[in-house]
C-alpha cells in the first residue's frame, strides 16, 4: 500500500505491518466522519484514532444516533471508496482554519486548535469535499479501504473528563479483503461466545451487584477455581525463595506522600480520616513492603530478599470503564519486591522472566514483551533511568527475548519489562511485569550493609505474574470457554444418579473420589439422567459419572467425558487410573 505522510511523502507499508495497518484504520475513520457530515450535515466532529483492533470517531450528534442507523452510514461510506477520492495533505495557518472552524460550528476541532501555539502551521488531509485536521499518515486512495464493518456505538466522555459532555463514539474495524474481514467478526462471534460475564453467570463463578459497582462477589466455585490459581502461585514462589507477608489495607497520608503516589496517583485512590489525620486504601502494595524491609538492619548476605503478596488493593476506576472481572475497583494484586545489589540485578531480572514465562506456558499462552520507558511525569534524575532501563535491556538480550519499546510508558518511578500474553482467540493482554526502581529505595532512605562494612542503597524489583487475579481468572475463563483443564477445574468430577434409589451408592463413589484428592459433587436433585447430564454439560465438567442400577451392582461407574461423550462401564479403580494416566496429580493437581 502506498501511505501519504504528514510531510507529503509516500512509503509503502503493507497491512500487516503497524505503520501500514494504522493508516489504513485511521482512514476508514475519515471516511466514517465524511459519510456521517454528509448524512448528518449538523453532526460535529470529534476525534477518530486507529486502535490495535481498528478505529473509533467520537461525534456529537443532534438525535439519538444507534445501531439501526448502520446500514445507512454503512452504504454511504461504501459510496465514498467507489468514488475513490485521493487524500491530499496540505497545511494551513493556526488562526485562519480556527476562524473557519468557529463558522462551521466545530466545537471540538477549534478546542485542539486553540491549544496549539499561534500561528503554527496545521496539518490537513482532503479527501473529496471533506477536510479533516490530521498527522496522518492515510492511505493514498479511499479505494483501498474494500472491507469494514461499524460494530458498535458506546457514550464517550470528550477527552475523558466526566465533567465534559457525553458523546457519541462509532467503532468499526476494516481489513484490506473481505476474506480477512470475515475471519475477524467470526472470532468476534466467538469472543461473545466466551464473554466471561456469561460464562461466570453460566458456571456460577461470581457476581456483580448494583450495590457494589466494580466490586465482585465470588460464588463457592468461583473461590475455589480463584483459590486453585493461589495454591499454585504460592507453590512456584516458595520454590523460588519468595517469603509471603500480607501488609494493611490502609495507610496514612505521609507514607503515600513518601512514595510519590499522593502527588502523581491520587485521583486514583481513596481516601479517607482517621484520628483527624488522612488515610488512603492502597492501590499499590509496594510502600508497605518498604516498611517491611525497613523494620530492622540488613545485611549483604541478605540480598537478594523476595517478597511476595497477594495484595487486596483498591483504585478509583470510573464507572464507564468497569468490565466484569477485567476492571474492577477492587482486585488482588499477586505483587512481589526484590531488593538486591546492583550486581544480583541481572540474574533477578532474568528469574522473574523465567518465573513468568513457565506459568504463561502453563496454561497454553503464548507472548510477547515490551520494553517501557520514562514517561512525562516521573520521579529520579534521568541519568538513573537510563541505568535503569538499560539493566532491562541488558536482561532481555541476554534470555534472546525479542522486545519492541514502548516509549514513555514506564511507571512514575521507573521502566518496566511488560509481557503480553495473547489467548485462543489471538487476543493480547498486559498481565506480568517487571518494573526496575531505583527511587523508592531512595525516598524511603533504604540501606543495606555491604561486604565492605559501609552502607549501601538496595535496588528494588516490583512485579506481578498474574497481574491481577480477578482478571487472570476472567482471561482464562475467556481463553478455555469455560472449559478448564482438569487440575484447574473447580469441580473434576460429578456423580449423576439416575435416581432417587441410587443416592446412598452415588454418595460412596463421591467419598471414593474425595479421600483421593479429587474435587466431587453428586447431583442429588430429582430430575431425569437426561437433564442432570445436560446441566452437568453446560457447567463445563470434566468427568460425569453416572450410576444406576447395574453400576450398584457390580461396583462399577458409567463414564461421560466432557469432549468425547460416553465411554462406558468401567469399574472405580480403572477410572481413577484413567485419571492419573491424564497426568493429574490428586492430592493438590499442580502436577504435569
Amino acid at each position: 500500500m502506498k501511505i501519504k505522510m504528514r510531510d507529503g511523502s509516500i512509503r509503502e507499508a503493507g497491512f500487516e505491518e503497524e505503520l501500514g495497518r494504522n493508516a489504513f484504520r485511521h482512514t476508514t475513520a475519515h471516511i466514517l466522519a465524511q459519510a456521517v457530515k454528509r448524512l448528518y450535515p449538523d453532526t460535529k466532529c470529534a476525534i477518530g484514532p486507529a486502535t490495535a483492533e481498528g478505529f473509533y470517531y467520537d461525534f456529537e450528534f443532534s438525535f439519538r444516533f444507534s445501531e439501526e442507523n448502520f446500514p445507512e452510514v454503512e452504504g454511504e461510506m461504501r459510496k465514498i471508496v467507489k468514488e475513490n477520492l485521493q487524500l491530499k495533505q496540505f497545511t494551513a495557518d493556526c488562526n485562519a482554519l480556527l476562524q473557519e472552524l468557529e463558522e462551521r460550528n466545530e466545537d471540538y476541532k477549534a478546542e485542539i486548535l486553540q491549544e496549539l501555539p499561534e500561528n503554527e502551521e496545521i496539518s490537513l488531509y482532503r479527501q473529496g469535499e471533506y477536510v479533516e485536521m490530521c498527522a496522518g499518515p492515510h492511505v493514498e486512495y479511499t479505494s483501498a479501504v474494500r472491507a469494514f464493518r461499524l460494530l458498535s456505538v458506546a457514550g464517550a466522555y470528550w477527552r475523558g473528563d466526566e465533567r465534559n459532555k457525553m458523546l457519541t463514539r462509532i467503532y468499526g474495524t476494516s481489513f484490506p479483503d473481505e476474506e480477512r474481514l470475515g475471519e475477524y467478526l467470526n472470532r468476534l462471534e466467538e469472543a461473545k461466545k466466551r464473554d466471561h460475564r456469561k460464562l461466570g453467570k453460566e458456571l456460577g463463578f461470581f457476581a456483580l451487584f448494583d450495590e457494589g459497582p466494580g466490586f465482585p462477589f465470588f460464588l463457592p466455585r468461583g473461590l475455589q477455581f480463584r483459590n486453585l490459581l493461589i495454591d499454585y502461585w504460592r507453590q512456584l514462589h516458595e520454590r523460588e525463595g519468595y517469603r509471603e507477608i500480607s501488609t494493611p489495607v490502609m495507610l496514612n497520608r505521609k507514607l503515600w506522600e513518601t512514595s510519590g503516589h499522593w502527588e502523581h496517583y491520587r485521583d486514583k485512590m481513596y481516601t479517607t480520616a482517621i484520628d483527624g489525620g488522612d488515610y488512603a486504601i492502597k492501590p499499590m502494595s509496594c510502600p508497605g513492603g518498604m516498611l517491611v524491609y525497613q523494620m530492622e538492619p540488613r545485611s549483604y548476605r541478605e540480598l537478594p530478599m523476595r517478597i511476595s503478596e497477594l495484595g487486596l488493593i483498591h483504585r478509583n476506576e470510573k464507572s464507564g470503564t468497569l468490565h466484569g472481572l477485567m476492571r474492577v475497583r477492587c482486585c488482588t494484586q499477586d505483587d512481589a519486591h526484590i531488593f538486591m545489589m546492583p550486581e544480583q540485578m541481572q540474574e533477578e531480572i532474568k528469574g522473574v522472566a523465567r518465573l513468568i514465562g513457565e506459568v504463561y506456558s502453563r496454561f497454553g499462552f503464548r507472548y510477547h514483551v515490551e520494553l517501557s520507558t520514562r514517561p512525562e511525569s516521573f520521579i529520579g534524575s534521568p541519568e538513573e533511568w537510563e541505568a535503569a532501563t538499560e539493566g532491562l535491556r541488558s536482561a532481555l538480550e541476554d534470555l534472546k527475548l525479542p522486545y519492541v519499546i514502548n516509549p514513555g510508558d514506564g511507571a512514575f518511578y521507573g521502566p518496566k519489562i511488560d509481557f503480553h500474553l495473547e489467548d485462543s482467540l489471538g487476543r493480547t493482554w498486559q498481565c506480568g511485569t517487571i518494573q526496575l526502581d531505583f527511587q523508592l529505595p531512595q525516598r524511603f532512605g533504604a540501606e543495606y550493609i555491604g561486604e565492605d562494612g559501609k552502607k549501601h542503597r538496595p535496588i528494588m524489583i516490583h512485579r506481578v505474574v498474574f497481574g491481577s487475579i480477578e482478571r487472570f481468572m476472567g482471561i482464562l475463563m475467556e481463553h478455555y470457554a469455560g472449559k478448564f483443564p482438569l487440575w484447574l477445574s473447580p469441580v473434576q468430577v460429578k456423580v449423576l444418579p439416575i435416581s432417587d434409589k441410587y443416592a446412598d451408592y452415588a454418595r460412596e463413589i463421591e467419598s471414593r473420589m474425595k479421600r483421593e484428592g479429587l474435587r466431587c459433587e453428586t447431583d442429588i436433585k430429582g430430575e431425569k439422567i437426561g437433564y442432570k447430564i445436560r446441566t452437568a454439560q453446560m457447567e463445563k465438567i470434566p468427568y460425569m459419572l453416572v450410576v444406576g442400577e447395574k453400576e450398584s451392582a457390580t461396583a462399577t461407574v458409567s463414564v461421560r467425558q466432557r469432549e468425547a461423550g460416553d465411554l462406558g462401564r468401567m469399574p472405580v479403580g480403572r477410572f481413577l487410573e484413567m485419571l492419573q494416566e491424564e497426568g493429574i496429580c490428586f492430592h493438590g493437581g499442580l502436577s504435569d
